[in-house]
């Protein structure tokens, strides 16, 4: 695993465009967040189905093929800098196959920022572009527009990125050490979904993985990593790192559950870093060569995420 190609970072005036590949949003949280990218001096614009809501299944903003059009459309627009994820939910797995991966390889790179459901996308755009992506809120999150952290950490990842080049970890170690790999990662179950997918990472081989997930119990917790275990996908793994389990069930039962299934990996395994389901979540970089340092709670880019 070889780290991936960093897009530019974004300037005042920049051009972002919000759209919705998984499911529906509410129109006062994405005026809500159109208004705090305002205030950071980018230009945000809105694509056409945004507000979309499937006519039958509910879960979806609007059908597969205007979200795909949506996302394909803004990325592969000259004047759009960045493409940000108005939010998670489900969906984005009916439409990445959709995507014209030629056109959008085309439109060079650019900027990727979602989390949750988006982990169909972080992998993609990996496999089939080679770009660093950004796992960070989603543009009409609750948390997003509600919390200073998180705003602040994303802005700060866009606009300033060699300012956030350690993140620090809230909890301690599982497994001490220290390890160096290439960031990857996102939500646990849609990584386990993914995987023997034509977009899918084959592996997590030389690789530092950022996983969380929410409303799992432990149980579901264990299947989902044990199917990756099973698989050989996490052999290799130089480190692991622990994002939020919201709503996973009790976490001292859950955090058996971690240590129990990632400790025989023989890695370091640190948790509560803070990113994923949770208030005032960080922005991380997919794709970028880091350090991992369970004693200091630290993961330290080698480069900033974006160029």
């Amino acid at each position: 695993m070889t780290a991936l190609v960093r897009p530019p970072r974004l300037a005042p005036g920049a051009r972002v465009a919000v759209v919705a590949p998984s499911g529906p949003i509410a129109e006062e949280r994405l005026q809500a967040g159109l208004d705090i990218l305002r205030g950071w001096d980018l230009d945000p614009v809105v694509t056409p189905h945004v507000l979309d809501r499937h006519g039958e299944l509910g879960y979806l903003a609007g059908s597969d093929a205007d979200r795909a059009a949506d996302l394909q459309a803004a990325w592969c627009d000259p004047a759009v800098d960045a493409v940000l994820c108005a939010r998670g939910g489900y969906g984005a797995q009916r439409m990445v196959d959709l995507l014209d991966w030629d056109a959008m390889r085309a439109a060079g790179p650019k900027v990727l920022v979602g989390f949750s459901d988006v982990t169909t996308l972080h992998q993609a755009f990996a496999t089939r572009l080679g770009l660093v992506t950004l796992y960070g809120p989603a543009a009409a999150g609750a948390d997003f527009v509600k919390n200073a952290l998180a705003q602040e950490h994303l802005r700060a990842t866009l606009l300033a990125p060699e300012t956030v080049r350690t993140l620090t970890s809230r909890g301690p170690a599982l497994v001490p050490g220290r390890a160096r790999g290439v960031t990857l990662g996102g939500c646990l179950s849609l990584l386990a979904t993914d995987l023997g997918t034509r977009h899918a990472r084959s592996g997590a081989r030389d690789g530092l993985l950022l996983i969380e997930d929410v409303g799992e119990q432990p149980y579901r917790v264990d299947r989902l990593l044990t199917q990756l275990l099973r698989t050989g996908w996490l052999d290799g793994v130089r480190g692991i790192v622990l994002g939020s389990w919201e709503s996973c069930g009790p976490y001292d039962v859950l955090r058996t559950v971690l240590a129990e299934r990632l400790g025989g990996l023989g890695v370091p395994v640190v948790e509560e870093f803070g990113f994923g389901h949770c208030e005032g979540a960080l922005t991380v970089p997919f794709g970028v060569a880091a350090e991992l340092d369970t004693e200091a709670g630290t993961l330290t880019l080698d480069e900033p995420a974006l160029s």
